[in-house]
């Protein structure tokens, strides 16, 4: 049965402005986004969508928007229109299986086109999978905290981690990782449908690709499951979130190691 969407489409939005409005927009339960040469649409379910929330949020920054109810399309067909595979440096690639061969890359990740959050053409997804490449994934246990797409997972398989303990609140989102995780031929990803880490094990490696939001309100909880020595990844996060993150770290006497950039966005990187 198709899934009823809104699409909020916001026009002669500067760079700057589009990082800022996805990061808020994520904040309030959109899972989607197609950035054009002037223009943001950002999608959410029906259920999630709050026309009061959007409005208070978009009025006061006196940009031109629309709001409108779609029926679930095709996202394949529109995500195979507009998606180009995503290669970090020589490191990893993201595409389809519809693209040819990445040859000049060490990893690649082939995902099928749905639209959920984490494809890789987002700045926060590279900035993820660009820090990986500097940790020793070989028979660690990791947690992937807000799976998406599953490609960060993935990723932790293809570098040798031994576990994966892979979460979203999202079934969509659910669906697509384990298909993708399938088509990449990983066998040690446990994806579950869950709102926050249970009580499972510690883990050497956690990561965190959501918003500021939600990691401020779980960075203690993630903190409290990394072993030690152990290292945490987060990111889902603009320039002007990066004091406040620190100041929580800072709080719970762990170690800051670096901040990474691209565009509005950084990954920070937290050592137990």
């Amino acid at each position: 049965m198709p899934t009823n969407y809104i699409q909020v489409t916001i026009q002669n939005v500067s760079a700057e402005q589009s990082d800022l409005l996805v990061a808020k927009l994520a904040e309030l339960g959109f899972d989607g986004f197609e950035e054009t040469e002037n223009a943001l649409k950002a999608f959410a379910t029906v259920d999630k969508f709050s026309n009061e929330e959007v409005v208070t949020m978009l009025v006061p920054m006196k940009l031109e928007y629309s709001i409108e109810a779609i029926v679930s399309k095709n996202w394949n067909e529109e995500w195979e229109k507009n998606f180009e595979p995503v290669v970090v440096d020589d490191f990893v690639a993201v595409r389809a299986d519809f693209h040819a061969p990445v040859k000049e890359v060490q990893y690649e990740i082939i995902i099928t086109p749905k639209m959920s959050f984490g494809t890789g053409h987002h700045a926060t997804t590279f900035l993820m999978m660009q820090q990986m490449r500097e940790i020793d994934f070989k028979n660690k246990n990791v947690f992937d905290f807000g799976t998406g797409t599953g490609i960060l997972a993935i990723l932790a398989e293809k570098l040798g981690a031994a576990y994966i303990f892979a979460i979203d609140n999202d079934e969509w989102s659910i669906e697509n990782a384990r298909e993708n995780a399938e088509k990449n031929n990983c066998s040690l990803i446990d994806i579950s449908l869950e709102k926050e880490p249970g009580e499972k094990s510690n883990f050497d490696i956690i990561l965190a690709n959501i918003n500021k939001n939600v990691i401020l309100t779980y960075i203690s909880l993630l903190v409290g499951r990394l072993n030690k020595n152990g290292q945490l990844l987060l990111s889902g996060l603009l320039k002007e979130d990066e004091s406040d993150i620190l100041q929580a770290i800072k709080a719970l006497a762990v170690n800051h190691i670096s901040t990474t950039h691209k565009n509005n966005w950084i990954c920070v990187q937290i050592f137990n």
